[in-house]
């Protein structure tokens, strides 16, 4: 699902996820370091570079530039995973019903998208969120966006309906 505003003059693609599909992982996937792993063993920076690997080789696999990982998206997408757990909401908004684009850096970006997604147990992993959004038209589309150069990457420990899992919030840039 996408949204655009041309007062914002700026694409928004904002697909959601709640539950994470398993499919088998290509032999390529297998090459970034710690995807199959819990969240809470890789610990967030582990789970940022496995996330990224994974997405970036996606992105190679059709023919696209990889993203590379931006600070400002980085704050934005950790501080709305853990917003979401502490709250336990699940959404692309803010509990004041603010758009996501209002928490993203104001430079350079004037495309912005969001995937989001939890899962707990073997569906919290960084290989499983990443392939359910692969096969979700939405999140693929976001993922797969040529004009995206950037991204940032968040995982809070926890769940938006409480009890043990992941919370991941992927903000791009172009």
């Amino acid at each position: 699902m996408g949204r655009s505003s041309r007062r914002l003059r700026r694409l928004v693609a904002v697909p959601a996820l709640a539950l994470a599909v398993v499919v088998p992982a290509s032999a390529d996937a297998a090459t970034c370091r710690g995807a199959n792993r819990s969240p809470q063993r890789l610990g967030e920076s582990g789970v940022r570079h496995a996330t990224l690997c994974l997405l970036n080789q996606e992105r190679r696999a059709h023919g696209l530039r990889p993203l590379r990982a931006d600070t400002g998206l980085a704050k934005a997408a950790l501080g709305h995973s853990k917003d979401m757990v502490a709250h336990r909401y699940f959404a692309h908004e803010s509990r004041s019903g603010a758009a996501f684009t209002a928490r993203m850096p104001r430079s350079r970006f004037h495309i912005l998208g969001e995937n989001i997604g939890w899962g707990s147990g073997p569906f919290a992993t960084p290989r499983a969120l990443v392939q359910a959004w692969m096969h979700s038209a939405g999140h693929r589309a976001n993922i797969l966006q040529r004009r995206y150069r950037a991204i940032g990457i968040g995982v809070a420990f926890g769940a938006p309906v409480g009890g043990s899992g992941a919370t991941y919030s992927t903000d791009f840039g172009g």
